[in-house]
């Protein structure tokens, strides 16, 4: 068992490229041995900005390929198939013998038993493997023709603890690295990872990034334990962090507590986005004029703390400057400036996207029973922060720089909550706009954008999505659903189109209602899918449902979904299941039409009447209850209805020689199955025991 250990040193590859060539090297080099049916105990690539390291441990010196017989064509083929099988495999007609078969009798032949040194596969597959790496973005150094993230200076190269020698276009391996990225006279061989490893890490250089995470959590963990702070969870910034360092090292550092007049969200993007900084925050999640850094070096001088305190109050008074400037201009005066800002190429500007919404929220408003004069005010002003300097700076705070900008300015918090939130949700698990105010606001938003870009049929394309729809359309439904409340989408996107049409923009998808109606509807099996909703239930509830009843379609799903496998799911089912099973069957072999009309006054037994009394109880029921119908209430109905469904056909003849007879019994089935799917359609449903 060996020790392939490879080491390739380049200046400082961006932390966001280091992930992908760690993972996708070391995956290339497993699916090679692999392939080669070559084991190995223990494999892992690690990195740092300058270090790509690759270990494989227990690796098979050499492997045995037995012999093994390859069968050719048939004997009776054409001379030009035996040609091409001996042209690929490499042999002579010689060395083929026949051989019969149970289909036919064919050619073949017989390898030679070979041992395959992994010395030297690796030879030869190291510099195909580095070569064949896509690089996001690359560059060349000097004359050489090698692309590489950036100027690959050496490798490193290792087996069984002597060098495996190969060239990677001007480089050749060996056993030697460079030990500090600024001296690079000074180099030191190596014959295994361990001791690479132990060297660097007793120089204060951590090559494996796991660990260096470990490290930096422990250090933030010490300082904001003794200070009783906390910073946000962002994986992302942390992950770019480690990546950035080799030998981290933590400091806590403070900016003039001037600054946190500033909005929390200026302050926490400018340090985090454009600096790398954590900022702290107290048991409030009030931001404080405490940050945490990760330096590359210990700072022995405090020289360190002192510039990076200078940087970010540099940065932040940029921020204070753009948010004084900002917060005073007046956001009803700022409205005719969206008239400069393009929305989409055929979708007009920001300005004629605002005139829209302020027609589709009214709309919305009526429903929901709030201000219509508020809804239209509060949509003319929610995109004018987009006229702004800091949203100019930062797109990210875009509706939360509004929202702030409408409070300092006096407006209602109601309408300056709706503006902070109107790009809510923003994804299948971030909050939804729970305000009236606000709940309209993102709807009408959304709606306006689904409209206009099927319009103009920029729509999203198998796995590609440029303009996020999905996720707006996914929006529109949790906002509905997670509010309780059922509103009129299919008259609001046909408004929406009317709005485009009034002002002048000609949306040419002449399917444009269906598509929008299919595209919510995919993304309402989506959110269903995610509720863990049973398969056989999302396609009942999708084929008997409206857009203009989406939480009350949900909750029905939802509610037969936890009783499905209950008495009350087994009752439903089995009594829908054996009417509809028995009247399909008697309806193909029938000339006689159903047509709604059964007649009580022929019934010949007590079942048939305490059937038909049965149905027309839980139709009473139903024609009680609009869009707050209890679910479980109606389940529970449904279900006491087996005693009298069994008892039917138990005890009478619905295939009736009597014509009369048998349409009114067939009638009466059908009636009752209309009636269950008054609550969902039970057909698509699967019966207890499939």
């Amino acid at each position: 068992m060996s020790e392939f250990f490879l080491e390739l040193f380049s200046e400082e590859i961006p932390a966001g490229l280091q992930k992908n060539l760690r993972e996708k090297i070391l995956e290339d080099f497993k699916n090679l041995f692999e392939k080669k049916s070559i084991r190995s105990k223990k494999n892992f690539s690690f990195s740092t900005p300058n270090r790509l390291v690759l270990v494989f441990e227990g690796l098979d010196k050499q492997i045995k390929i037995k012999s093994k017989e390859i069968r050719g064509p048939k004997t009776s083929a054409p001379e030009q198939a035996l040609e091409g099988f001996l042209r690929s495999n490499k042999i002579n007609k010689s060395d083929l013998f026949k051989k019969k078969t149970e289909k036919d009798e064919f050619y073949f032949y017989k390898t030679v038993a070979t041992s395959l040194k992994t010395h030297d596969l690796l030879t030869e597959f190291i510099p195909k493997i580095l070569s064949n790496y896509q690089w996001k973005k690359s560059m060349k150094w000097g004359e050489f023709d090698l692309n590489w993230g950036r100027p690959l200076k050496s490798i490193l190269s290792i087996f069984d603890k002597k060098i495996l020698s190969f060239k990677f276009h001007h480089l050749a391996s060996s056993n030697l690295t460079f030990l500090d990225k600024d001296f690079e006279e000074k180099k030191r061989s190596f014959e295994n990872f361990k001791k690479y490893e132990k060297f660097f890490e007793d120089n204060g250089v951590i090559v494996n990034q796991n660990k260096r995470l470990k490290i930096i959590n422990k250090s933030f963990l010490k300082i904001l334990g003794k200070k009783g702070l906390k910073i946000n969870e962002n994986p992302k910034l942390m992950d770019e962090v480690v990546n950035l360092v080799d030998s981290p090292n933590v400091l806590l550092c403070k900016f003039d507590k001037k600054f946190l007049s500033v909005p929390k969200e200026i302050l926490t993007l400018t340090m985090e986005s454009h600096q790398k900084y954590f900022p702290t925050f107290n048991d409030k999640n009030e931001i404080t004029n405490e940050f945490l850094i990760v330096t590359n070096k210990k700072d022995k001088n405090g020289l360190i703390k002192i510039g990076n305190e200078r940087v970010v109050d540099a940065r932040l008074s940029d921020a204070e400057f753009f948010w004084n400037k900002d917060k005073a201009q007046n956001l009803v005066k700022k409205v005719s400036e969206l008239k400069s800002m393009n929305f989409f190429k055929g979708l007009g500007s920001y300005f004629d996207k605002v005139q829209r919404m302020r027609k589709i929220g009214g709309m919305i408003s009526d429903e929901l029973l709030i201000s219509k004069e508020k809804v239209e005010l509060l949509a003319s002003i929610c995109k004018t922060d987009l006229t702004s300097d800091l949203v100019g700076e930062f797109p990210e705070l875009q509706g939360l720089m509004g929202g702030y900008f409408s409070e300092y300015q006096g407006f209602d918090k109601d309408i300056s909550l709706a503006i902070s939130e109107q790009y809510l949700p923003i994804g299948l698990n971030s909050i939804v706009p729970k305000k009236p105010f606000s709940v309209t606001l993102s709807i009408t938003d959304k709606i306006d954008t689904l409209v206009g870009f099927f319009g103009i049929n920029e729509k999203p394309t198998s796995s590609k999505d440029p303009l996020a729809l999905r996720r707006v359309a996914l929006g529109i439904i949790r906002t509905i659903i997670e509010n309780r409340k059922n509103l009129k989408i299919n008259d609001l996107l046909n408004y929406s189109s009317r709005l485009y049409d009034d002002q002048g923009y000609n949306l040419e998808n002449k399917d444009l209602q269906k598509e929008l109606q299919d595209f919510l509807k995919d993304r309402f099996r989506y959110y269903l899918k995610d509720k863990e909703i049973r398969y056989d239930i999302i396609e009942a509830t999708l084929s008997s449902f409206s857009l203009n009843n989406l939480f009350s379609s949900f909750e029905k799903a939802k509610c037969l979904n936890k009783v499905i496998n209950t008495q009350i799911g087994i009752d439903i089912n089995s009594s829908y299941k054996r009417a509809s099973n028995i009247l399909d069957h008697e309806m193909k072999n029938n000339e006689i039409e159903i047509n709604d009309t059964t007649d009580p006054g022929i019934f010949k037994s007590d079942f048939e009447k305490n059937l038909y009394k049965k149905i027309n109880d839980i139709k009473k029921y139903y024609s009680t209850i609009n869009s707050d119908e209890n679910c479980e209430k109606s389940l529970s109905i449904l279900a006491e209805t087996k005693k009298e469904v069994f008892e039917f056909f138990d005890n009478v003849k619905v295939n009736e020689d009597n014509e009369t007879l048998r349409k009114n019994r067939l009638e009466l089935i059908n009636m009752l199955c209309k009636t269950f799917q008054n609550y969902i359609n039970f057909q698509f449903l699967k019966a207890h025991n499939e």
